[in-house]
């Protein structure tokens, strides 16, 4: 059997340009999953060339898994999935529309859910967004939920719905007949990407919410130059969003000196450097009072049981009883091993010969415990 030299070629390769293909890539008009950051829908909307190409292995396994689930709960479930609002600013792809019986009944039949996701009819029409996160932020989205970008774009498919009902293209007709669509409920449903984990959020539908999205979107449309629009993030290194923007480097040019942080483009004279000397040492200030206020709070609630309190739930981790070497019951085996036992017994050397002799070291509980962690997250919707 001979080895191979030369490395075959890559399925990354063809993935790629399956993924360059997808309508969605190829979609001229600004979508909702675009407003994330003001500056790059601004780019996308005036057709500027990308300046970077990131690594976006990641990002298509998320789209195989979110596929996959959607496509399975079509099938198995009879639900609404990547079904398409527009108007004449924005368009958008609904991952999920669970439809209340009312509206259900205005459907042939054969377009009726055969499973509900809607625990309660109390709920109405619910737009659902899938998501799929890693381990890495996985703890972050438990205790604080959709990022404020997530819930815009969920906001602005809502929107559309209650004002356009869905879009009248081919595959969804049926559901174009309908008209606009009164939402009440929004829903996350997050899936751990790497061990399948699911968790959602869960909320009502909030008029005021919903038109701060679609001002944003205007504020967007207005725009004459997009590298005068605003970003909303901190740059690269000090946000993710920034590091795999496909704009990095249009919109965060080269500094001078090299290989100055690309945030130093923001200060160009002394006003500016007083100004970030401000904010430094207001940092500092917000950081040591956070740190009073959390540690008083821990102290407060160090007795309290796990439970849901108002906003929020209050778990524990940890507090648990430590094992230790049971010294009684070693000076006993080294009674019927034979081996000498020290006058005064010293519990490491005694723990190593056991160990070399290959005899297990006996335990027991002790007193001491294992630190405990508090865990502060959310209330679970109701």
């Amino acid at each position: 059997m001979s080895t191979a030299t030369v490395a075959p070629v890559s399925v990354w390769e063809a993935a790629h340009q399956v993924d360059a293909d997808r309508p969605r890539s190829r979609q001229k008009q600004l979508g909702a999953s675009d407003t994330v950051c003001q500056r790059r829908a601004a780019y996308i909307l005036a057709g500027t060339p990308p300046t970077d190409e990131a690594d976006k292995r990641t990002a298509i396994l998320g789209t195989y898994i979110h596929e996959g689930l959607l496509t399975a709960a079509r099938t198995r479930y009879g639900w609404q999935v990547e079904r398409t609002v527009a108007d004449e600013l924005i368009r958008g792809h609904i991952d999920v529309v669970q439809f209340d019986e009312a509206t259900a009944r205005r459907l042939p039949e054969r377009h009726r859910p055969r499973v509900h996701a809607t625990a309660s009819e109390r709920q109405g029409v619910v737009v659902e967004d899938l998501k799929t996160k890693s381990t890495f932020v996985w703890d972050r989205v438990i205790k604080y939920g959709a990022t404020a970008a997530e819930l815009r774009q969920l906001y602005t498919y809502a929107r559309l719905l209650r004002t356009h009902g869905f879009e009248d293209v081919k595959g969804q007709r049926h559901l174009a007949r309908l008209g606009p669509i009164p939402v009440q409920t929004l829903r996350f449903r997050f899936v751990n990407r790497d061990n399948g984990t699911e968790h959602t959020q869960e909320f009502r539908y909030d008029e005021r919410a919903a038109e701060q999205a679609r001002w944003w979107v205007e504020q967007v449309h207005d725009v004459e130059d997009p590298d005068e629009a605003p970003r909303d993030f901190d740059g690269p290194g000090l946000d993710g969003t920034c590091d795999h923007c496909r704009f990095r480097t249009r919109c965060w040019p080269p500094t001078d000196p090299p290989g100055a942080a690309p945030q130093s483009i923001l200060v160009r004279n002394d006003a500016d450097r007083a100004a970030a000397l401000a904010d430094y040492e207001r940092g500092q200030q917000l950081e040591s009072r956070g740190g009073r206020i959390r540690k008083l709070a821990r102290a407060k609630l160090d007795a309290a049981p796990p439970g849901i309190y108002g906003e929020h739930q209050l778990t524990w981790t940890g507090g648990n009883a430590k094992r230790e070497p049971d010294v009684d019951a070693m000076i006993r085996l080294f009674h019927d091993a034979g081996l000498p036992v020290p006058t005064t017994p010293d519990t490491a050397a005694m723990t190593t010969q056991l160990k070399t002799a290959g005899i297990p070291v006996p335990e027991r509980t002790g007193r001491a415990r294992t630190p405990r962690t508090i865990q502060v997250s959310p209330a679970p919707a109701q």
